[in-house]
């Protein structure tokens, strides 16, 4: 009998890939959505693990709200002329200049939101059967409700009590005209997998990541960064702080967290103390108690 044992980090590895490589064999024309942000870089380096030597069998897209962290993007067209991968830009403004969806007025307002119907129209054009998104169980609750192939109607739709059971792991991909299929390799995983993996494998990572000093305004106890797309009230202030960011997305509901970890390890060792989910920090997920779940079944990420 062998001795040899999986860590953990094999182990949830192996079945991201297992799980990638189910979708290539089940599904014509995958695609895997990708930001920049630290879930998906993962996802980038366990396709091009799942189909070495190959080049990646599916494209990357972006849906772009066009308030993106100017450090995400750069580090997005890097990386993707860097793996040689084709990389589509599904634009929230091209959205809006259609009349597509309507730009939300106030001090508050976000294109996060519509980044459904950006993301959806996207789908249809490109006639993508499956779409990879990075999203873990352990981020939000609603998150939690998700299996590894989450069926979308013909609307783009998700309902969470119509599921499809995925015992011993057999992966049921079968659909009708116009449906789709969002897969969340990254189920299983946490934050701090997230982390462990990109410290193991060596993988580059936006700056945004780590501690340095941004202006930032403190908005109902979130730190927003200095941008053109937020408006100040008379009583707000923007201030120099040494922050970073757990999470990325559209600028004006990703908040930072006041930070002086300046490297991985540091990063580990502060996601380990951390009594704060890294959602905790999104402004579009305190609309309301179910924020995140309504967002999913109109077909959000």
């Amino acid at each position: 009998m062998s001795s040899y044992q999986l860590t953990h980090l094999q182990q949830i590895e192996s079945e991201a890939i297992f799980v990638m490589r189910e979708v290539a064999s089940q599904f014509e024309k995958p695609v895997l959505l990708f930001s920049g942000g630290k879930d998906s870089i993962c996802m980038v380096r366990l396709a091009q693990k799942a189909f070495w030597p190959a080049k990646l069998p599916f494209t990357l897209m972006h849906i772009d709200t066009g308030h993106n962290f100017p450090e995400t993007i750069e580090f997005r067209d890097k990386l993707a002329e860097k793996i040689k991968a084709k990389l589509i830009i599904a634009s929230v403004q091209e959205s809006i200049d259609k009349g597509r969806v309507a730009e939300e007025k106030g001090i508050n307002a976000s294109r996060n939101i519509l980044q459904t119907t950006t993301l959806l129209d996207a789908i249809e054009e490109h006639q993508f059967d499956a779409a990879f998104g990075g999203a873990r169980r352990d981020e939000e609750k609603a998150r939690a409700k998700e299996r590894f192939f989450s069926h979308r109607d013909e609307f783009g739709q998700w309902d969470p009590k119509n599921q499809r059971p995925e015992l011993w792991n057999l992966f049921n991909g079968r659909k009708n005209h116009g449906e789709h299929f969002r897969v969340f390799p990254l189920s299983n995983w946490t934050e701090m997998d997230v982390w462990q993996y990109i410290a193991h494998e060596q993988l580059e990572i936006p700056t945004i990541y780590f501690s340095h000093k941004r202006e930032v305004v403190m908005r109902n106890s979130m730190l927003l960064a200095k941008s053109d797309f937020i408006q100040l009230n008379g009583k707000e202030n923007y201030e120099k702080k040494d922050i970073r960011f757990r999470t990325v997305g559209d600028m004006t509901c990703t908040g930072a967290v006041e930070s002086n970890a300046g490297t991985l390890e540091e990063i580990i060792q502060e996601v380990a103390s951390a009594r704060i989910t890294e959602r905790g920090g999104r402004a579009d997920d305190r609309r309301s108690e179910t924020a995140m779940e309504d967002r999913k079944k109109e077909g959000y990420f």
